[in-house]
């Protein structure tokens, strides 16, 4: 695993450079994915405003999160096993209205059980779209741009991931929880908009059969390298779900601060993403135990030092370093795990990142309501340790994927 390989590189190469409009139709996929990946998050931020108005308690909040995540994971392989043959564009264009119906119904929802209908309508949308992104990104543009375009959708992913929160949590802190919905929907009918217009027909001439993702899962490699992936966002999200009503109640933070601490959270994050790109191509697999190891800590860290805003501002801090680097990471792990059947990896990468998503926040809720948030950072502290066993237990494994050429497209 740690000598470098990628998916891309196996392309054949040109000297001719990707036109503006091809450039143009990548940026419109990854406006669609940022606003994707910000809907799913936003709720994180938004909970304690969103659980007071609908009069929900905090953990039955927080299926806002796990919803989605549990029809994402069926819809990841399930979609793109349906789509067949379809033209991939048709498939972006119908998954993005999807979305803004989403935001547009959590927006007013009159209780609780219609924000969940929202929420259910935004993983049916999701999975597939995720799975295509990424995939799509080499078929876009000239084959000697297709890393830079993979990247650039993959930053869109990225910012989601980190900045989604704290952006939901400040608009919200200027109006309210509903205003945060309706300006995440302004930005998926741009993404909408420019799709329609910018990205061009891409017919698939093979479908995803499921003997692919079966294959997959008889792989030792893959499946661990899956089942570490599903630890370590588990640890994440059984407690960033949770991490404003934490800062609120327990670190005793008011919401002008809180809304500057996540912020910061995806500022560092961000520059983290960018800086584990060179630590991932010298060493991958050092790069994810360093991250998972911080994670851990810093789960473990937040009850011992909750009395102390210092402390507790610089181990989310800590937090946001560590998860601004793991999905790239995982990107880049999984990719070289898979290499003759990127589009299947893909699929079962993002459908496992929603199953522990949503177990995780589920999880993570009842330990909050019938226990208390310091016991669920101290869950997710042991759901990261487990994933570092689980990349220990790949060992010398990992060099089963890089070791597989990959010609093939996505598609």
């Amino acid at each position: 695993m740690e000598n470098v390989s990628s998916t891309v590189s196996d392309l054949p190469l040109s000297d001719t450079p990707s036109s503006l409009r091809q450039w143009l139709a990548v940026a419109a996929v990854t406006i669609g994915a940022f606003a994707f990946v910000t809907t799913e998050f936003l709720p994180v931020g938004l909970l304690p405003h969103v659980a007071s108005e609908l009069d929900v308690l905090p953990g039955t909040a927080g299926l806002m999160v796990t919803t989605p995540g549990i029809i994402a994971a069926i819809s990841a392989p399930g979609l793109m096993l349906g789509a067949g043959r379809m033209d991939r564009r048709h498939v972006f264009l119908l998954l993005t209205a999807m979305l803004l119906a989403s935001n547009l119904l959590s927006a007013f929802a009159p209780n609780f059980t219609v924000m969940l209908v929202g929420r259910a309508l935004l993983g049916a949308a999701l999975g597939g779209f995720w799975t295509l992104a990424t995939s799509a990104a080499r078929r876009l543009v000239e084959p000697r741009d297709a890393a830079r375009a993979m990247a650039m959708i993959l930053t869109g992913v990225t910012c989601a991931t980190v900045i989604g929160v704290p952006l939901g949590t400040f608009i919200a802190s200027l109006a309210s929880w509903r205003v945060s919905f309706m300006a995440t929907g302004g930005l998926v009918a741009v993404a909408l908009v420019a799709q329609l217009l910018l990205v061009p027909s891409l017919p698939s001439a093979a479908a995803l059969r499921l003997s692919d993702l079966t294959l997959l899962l008889r792989r030792s490699h893959p499946r661990r390298s899956l089942l570490m992936v599903a630890l370590v966002f588990g640890a994440h999200f059984s407690s960033y779900t949770y991490v404003t009503p934490f800062l609120l109640g327990d670190a005793h933070l008011d919401m002008s601060t809180i809304t500057w601490l996540l912020l910061g959270f995806g500022v560092i994050g961000f520059v983290s993403n960018f800086v584990a790109s060179a630590a991932v191509v010298r060493n991958l697999k050092l790069s994810v135990a360093a991250m998972v190891s911080l994670l851990m800590f810093a789960l473990l860290l937040m009850p011992v030092l909750r009395h102390s805003e210092f402390g507790v501002s610089a181990v989310v801090l800590a937090w946001g370093i560590a998860f601004g680097a793991l999905p790239l990471c995982f990107s880049v792990w999984i990719q070289r795990a898979t290499p003759e059947q990127p589009e299947a990896g893909s699929a079962l990468f993002v459908s496992i990142i929603q199953v522990a998503i949503a177990a995780g926040s589920f999880v993570g809720g009842t330990v909050v309501d019938h226990v208390g948030i310091p016991a669920d950072f101290m869950l997710g502290g042991a759901l990261a340790l487990l994933g570092l066993a689980a990349l220990a237990s790949i060992g010398t494994e990992a060099s089963e994927g890089a070791a597989i050429p990959c010609n093939a497209t996505p598609e």
